[in-house]
């Protein structure tokens, strides 16, 4: 099951990267552009859904245990 997942990660981030990083030009017409000025897309392929979702979050694995953990009594 863990090989499994990491191959299934490994296979997102290589699909991901291939359909919508700015930078990874696969057409010889895109190639032959040269290094493109996109910030608009790199901003776009950075602020992603996933990382949209999670800014607001607190960094907390188990929130109950830490709150009753930390918390004065």
């Amino acid at each position: 099951m863990a090989i499994g997942s990491a191959v299934g990660l490994c296979g997102f981030v290589m699909a991901r990267n291939l359909a919508a990083n700015p930078d990874v030009r696969i057409n010889k017409d895109d190639r032959a552009a040269g290094v493109l000025d996109n910030y608009k897309e790199g901003k776009r392929y950075h602020d992603n859904a996933l990382r949209r979702y999670v800014s607001d979050a607190k960094p907390e694995i188990m929130p109950g245990l830490n709150k009753y953990f930390s918390s004065p009594k």
